[in-house]
């Protein structure tokens, strides 16, 4: 059965940094991409990141380019979301994601909150 399980997440200051970790189990991690969603309060669920099966490519959503930074660790089956200069907006429920199978499996997300 595959299962994702997503952690990190907390209360941070504005301009403060968090790194978020989704740990995989149930399927051969290292042959799939793996990307990073969230939701924030009232608002539908948008997506971050993605990473490739290598590693080699990557891709980011505008609104965290240049500030937010995805990488794997085959070795763990964990997929990392690291987030700098987070921004008040950035306040929301943070998921991973594999395509597995023909279809779409989830964690069960981790809460960050950005605030002073």
């Amino acid at each position: 059965q595959v299962h994702l399980v997503e952690s990190g997440g907390g209360l941070v200051q504005p301009g403060g940094s968090l790194r978020l970790s989704c740990t995989a189990s149930g399927f051969v991690f290292s042959t799939y991409g793996l990307r990073w969603f969230r939701q924030a309060s009232g608002k539908e669920r948008e997506f971050i990141a993605v990473i490739s099966s290598t590693g080699v490519t990557t891709n980011y959503a505008d609104s965290v380019n240049g500030r937010f930074i995805i990488s794997r660790d085959d070795s763990k089956n964990t997929v990392y979301l690291q987030m700098n200069s987070l921004r008040r907006e950035d306040t929301a429920v943070y998921y991973c994601n594999v395509f597995y199978s023909g279809s779409y499996v989830w964690g069960q997300g981790t809460q960050v909150t950005v605030s002073s």
